[in-house]
């Protein structure tokens, strides 16, 4: 039996999102831009899932923009403003690239994080500060919502506060393609001006996104051609694959309090069996012992003595699949800019395991990680 423990990376639809699905293709064949029967079918379909997700993030249908997936949403928000209006983007060191790629491209400013992965709110406000006198000021800043590698979740509330104070001209932006299975995100809509889901992560299919645009706010379209979501994502919509993303929020929606729970409970027993069964085991983000807010399904961990990728190679021989959260570059292993930014020395870094538990997971799939892990573990550094 192959126990999933990426579900970081991408979850398994949910039997309504294939429901949903499967009954669209199988459908009458509309496009929603059509003016006959059955393409007012189809734009009925997208509007009735518009008003779905729309429901469960807080806003007006008229705020939701479809996608093709979390990145698109991500660039769509940082260029779309930085196009519109000008000035400069502003992000936090640990975003996902589809943020961080954007900023950095266009010459923007990169704030860092504290060793327990969260944004330095004082290097944000020292940032915000400079700029305000900068000949191109600061229009557009991004912090995303939870991590995707360690879980930890930011500081969102405090950053609008500091953004309305010292850059009262600019919008927030956030990502969240992590949280929404594992938080409520209505708080958050209401404060911040743009924010990114993706459907994959939360049991929807991939290749579908949604970007919240508060009504108001200046977006300048990254596709042009036949002028849908209203002039702002040009292209014919994914309605079977809109469909099945609302399905999968409602229901993600209506179960949350009891999936995290449930799969917090199981993240924490993962986590303090392996602390205790494997010595020089490093929780991310924990500072002289205080963890900070994070999601309930990631368990982020770096071991001494071993490299990651060996270790990922041995759980898989055991049917256990999870990540790294590393990446490879120019041919050398580089450890993830996530962990750098958080101060973890290279050889710890080179060490780390990202577990992550979904709806679907089970006791099982944590037995068998508990059982797996430290023998991994042990192999490597024995043959250090």
């Amino acid at each position: 039996m192959v126990h999933y423990l990426d579900h970081a990376a991408t979850t398994p639809p949910r039997p309504a999102a294939i429901e949903a699905l499967t009954a669209s293709l199988r459908g009458a064949p509309g496009n929603p831009s059509g003016a006959h029967r059955f393409g007012r079918d189809a734009n009925r379909a997208l509007e009735d899932a518009r008003e779905t997700v729309a429901g469960v993030l807080g806003c007006t249908p008229g705020e939701i923009v479809f996608t093709g997936g979390g990145t698109e949403a991500d660039n769509l928000a940082v260029l779309g403003v930085l196009d519109a209006v000008g000035g400069r983007p502003l992000c936090s060191a640990i975003e996902h690239h589809a943020v961080l790629e954007p900023v950095e491209h266009r010459g923007g400013v990169v704030v860092a994080v504290g060793a327990d992965g969260r944004l330095d709110l004082t290097s944000l406000d020292s940032a915000l500060s400079t700029a305000a006198s900068d000949d191109s000021p600061i229009s557009v800043v991004s912090v995303m919502t939870a991590n995707n590698e360690t879980g930890i979740v930011q500081p969102i509330a405090e950053v609008v506060e500091l953004v309305r104070r010292r850059a009262p001209g600019a919008v927030v932006h956030t990502d969240a393609v992590q949280a929404f299975a594992w938080i409520d995100l209505r708080p958050i809509v209401a404060q911040v001006d743009l924010l990114s889901l993706a459907a994959h992560k939360f049991g929807g299919p991939q290749g579908v996104g949604v970007l919240f645009v508060r009504q108001g706010t200046r977006l300048a379209p990254r596709l042009l051609g036949g002028g849908q979501e209203r002039e702002r994502r040009s292209g014919t919509q994914n309605v079977a694959g809109i469909l099945a993303m609302a399905a999968a929020a409602a229901e993600t929606d209506a179960q949350r309090a009891d999936t995290v729970a449930r799969i917090g409970a199981l993240r924490d027993r993962l986590v303090d069996g392996l602390v205790s069964a494997v010595p020089g085991t490093h929780v991310s983000g924990v500072v002289d012992g205080v963890a900070p807010p994070r999601t309930a399904n990631i368990a982020h961990l770096c071991f001494d003595g071993i490299e990651s990728e060996a270790l990922l190679f041995l759980l898989e021989k055991h049917d256990v699949l999870a990540s790294a959260a590393s990446s490879c570059a120019s041919g050398a292993m580089e450890p993830s800019h996530v962990l750098a930014a958080m101060g973890l020395p290279r050889a710890l870094a080179f060490g780390s395991l990202r577990l992550s538990l979904g709806y679907p997971s089970t006791d099982a799939d944590v037995d068998a990680a508990l059982a797996a892990v430290p023998a991994a573990v042990q192999r490597l550094r024995e043959h250090a």
